[in-house]
């Protein structure tokens, strides 16, 4: 099986403060990765990392292909800046076309598609400050797809999002992961965790990395969110406003 991201011994500081250490893990091409942990708990720092956008401060990381794609989530637009929904997708193509390029109808159809699959194509043409917040997180996931990069690397995607719009982003993940890319993504819904292959349970440093069932289980939910973890029945719940 394929490795698509690796990392040893991971360690990112913000100068005397340790965000993230002793990370070792490896992801198979055509995984998805669910990253849980509480807020502050080194999660976003993760993405940053595998996105190259923060530098480990020890340790090494190794990703296949060209630059991850990072989807951040959804946040306010200056009403001043007049960029269309579909304008904010084509950055995606930038980095392969150059700014000084012309569009080829590859790079149109990439563009297209990815507005399609996040039930997006009839926003094109708005500007993306008057969109809701939902409508932007599905246009910003659109825009990651766009990049058509091997890793893709979500951050709190279903933020803001209705139940259908959650029904389609963990239906894009699938067929990511169907077609052979690896998505990691940081979530706070054990719900969603669950859905994925792979959870790494994350408190600055990893307290469980495997499958959703040996991975979030009692003990090591205590470890990760203290005394937030309840039992109610059978079932371990955390009762955190950030976690369901």
């Amino acid at each position: 099986m394929t490795t698509a991201v690796t990392t040893t011994d991971l360690e990112v500081r913000y100068g005397d403060v340790v965000a993230l250490s002793g990370l070792t893990m490896s992801l198979p091409a055509g995984a998805s990765l669910a990253v849980v942990g509480s807020n502050g708990s080194g999660k976003s720092t993760l993405l940053g990392a595998l996105a190259g956008t923060i530098k480990p401060s020890a340790g090494t990381i190794e990703v296949v292909g060209k630059a991850p794609s990072l989807v951040l989530q959804a946040t306010e637009v200056d009403e001043t800046l007049p960029i269309t929904v579909r304008d904010t997708v084509k950055l995606a193509r930038y980095p392969s076309v150059g700014l000084l390029r012309r569009f080829s109808d590859a790079d149109n159809d990439a563009v297209n598609h990815a507005l399609k699959r996040m039930d997006a194509a009839d926003l094109a043409e708005s500007r993306l400050h008057e969109l809701s917040g939902g409508q932007r997180q599905r246009v910003l996931m659109a825009q990651g797809l766009a990049q058509d990069s091997q890793v893709l690397l979500l951050d709190e995607p279903m933020t803001g999002l209705d139940v259908a719009s959650r029904g389609l982003v963990l239906d894009v993940i699938g067929a990511e992961t169907a077609d052979g890319r690896t998505v990691v993504m940081t979530t706070h819904s054990l719900s969603d965790a669950e859905a994925c292959d792979l959870v790494l349970l994350l408190r600055t440093t990893p307290i469980a990395f495997g499958t959703p069932s040996t991975t979030l289980v009692e003990s090591n939910l205590r470890t990760a969110f203290g005394h937030h973890v309840i039992r109610v029945g059978e079932e371990t719940i955390v009762d955190d406003h950030h976690v369901h």
